[in-house]
């Protein structure tokens, strides 16, 4: 099932997208009063087959002309991201020097984990702050993004699976310089606007294979990022037991998987988004973000 969170005048709304018909049915009405797609995801057991019975009988809108914002526009909590997850990134980021001043080219031992600032969210489709003045390397990075369902502490490889909802696409937009001069990767990757999410929430059972899917980005229709979910350096089930290996999850929690080599740091001179700039964002399944540099 593809769920969306649509902006309703004042109100938020939620959703179900039938992609391949191009129309969206309001939900909401079935849900508990003032329920977003988080409540959805935490009483899953219960609204989903709801959803499943009755949101097919509701009545349908085109898709196109309603502002679609990020399935869930404000986390309980910061994003869990993780850094140098792909081979080949891991390969450009370590020549541009802007993680170690020696250029290591060397894979992680484990995994690098980070986290975007719930106020980095904005919508699918929305324009991205550039944050001039803040700001002169501006980059973009497409992710997977896993949804997780039912919490929990100490998950296991095997069990990791069972505490996933669904997923949805996120751009790790980040500030380079900001992550070079702090030495640290909060500040680089939490400003305003810098995580559009969405345009949809898929929940796991429409995803046969997770590993199959393709990740693939684009700046201006210039192709720049394309690798599967294969390519992973730690897996879903390993990021999911890394985390929880004294984190509690909750459900909705975030977590980005990581990105492919193609960034606009991995060019020689790298190639930053400017005002204007447009960034794509697509996964197998998952639809199509699109964004402009304000």
């Amino acid at each position: 099932m593809k769920l969306v969170t649509f902006s309703a005048g004042s109100s938020r709304r939620v959703g179900v997208v039938d992609a391949e018909a191009g129309v969206l049915r309001d939900v909401s009405e079935l849900l508990p009063a003032g329920a977003g797609l988080l409540e959805v995801i935490e009483q899953w057991a219960e609204l989903g087959p709801v959803l499943r019975e009755r949101a097919s009988g509701l009545p349908a809108r085109p898709v196109e002309g309603v502002e679609l914002l990020a399935p869930i526009p404000v986390p309980r909590r910061n994003i869990f991201c993780v850094g140098k997850n792909y081979r080949d990134h891991v390969l450009e980021f370590g020549r541009s020097g802007y993680d170690q001043p020696d250029r290591s080219e060397d894979l992680p031992e484990y995994p690098v984990v980070f986290s975007k600032a719930t106020t980095s969210v904005t919508g699918p489709y929305g324009d991205i702050d550039p944050h001039h003045g803040v700001t002169a390397e501006l980059d973009y990075e497409a992710e997977l993004g896993v949804i997780i369902g039912r919490g929990g502490r100490g998950i296991s490889r095997e069990q990791a699976f069972e505490h996933v909802w669904g997923y949805t696409m996120i751009d790790d937009f980040t500030a380079r310089d900001l992550q070079r001069t702090h030495k640290q990767w909060l500040l680089g990757k939490s400003l305003d606007t810098h995580c559009p999410m969405g345009p949809y929430a898929v929940s796991a059972d429409e995803i046969t294979d997770v590993t199959a899917l393709m990740v693939e980005s684009r700046v201006n229709g210039e192709p720049r990022q394309s690798a599967p979910v294969k390519d992973l350096i730690f897996d879903i089930p390993e990021l999911i037991a890394t985390l929880s290996a004294g984190i509690t999850l909750l459900p909705g929690d975030l977590i980005a998987t990581g990105t492919p080599a193609g960034v606009g740091i991995g060019f020689d001179p790298p190639r930053f988004m400017v005002s204007g700039d447009v960034v794509e964002v697509s996964i197998t399944g998952l639809g199509t973000q699109r964004n402009r540099i304000a």
